[in-house]
């Protein structure tokens, strides 16, 4: 499955299931140096606190090349505490089954 297509679905599945946020971590090629990258989903919408991204659903929301390494599902909304953390997964497609979001 193409990159585009995992963002796309997981901010779909992530739009039906408004209390729970995904954090996407990995990073980005750049001149034979890696930068970190960081993207929370979060009802329906990808955010990134390390890289500009574009928020049109028509583009790719990342359009440098990159790698996601790490998944990690909370429940929202966050708190000081870090109860929220439900579970984490390295398999890109393990979170394309929306049961695991549960």
């Amino acid at each position: 499955m193409a990159k585009i297509d995992l963002i796309n679905s997981l901010e779909k599945i992530s739009s039906e299931i408004p209390d729970r946020i995904l954090k996407l971590d990995g990073f980005i090629q750049k001149e034979n140096k890696k930068e970190q990258l960081e993207i929370i989903i979060f009802r329906g919408f990808s955010s990134s606190t390390t890289h500009p991204i574009e928020i049109d659903s028509e583009k790719k929301v990342i359009a440098l090349n990159y790698i996601i390494k790490n998944f990690k599902l909370y429940k929202a909304p966050l708190t000081e505490t870090g109860e929220n953390f439900i579970r984490e997964n390295e398999n890109s497609v393990f979170f394309l089954n929306q049961k695991n979001w549960i």
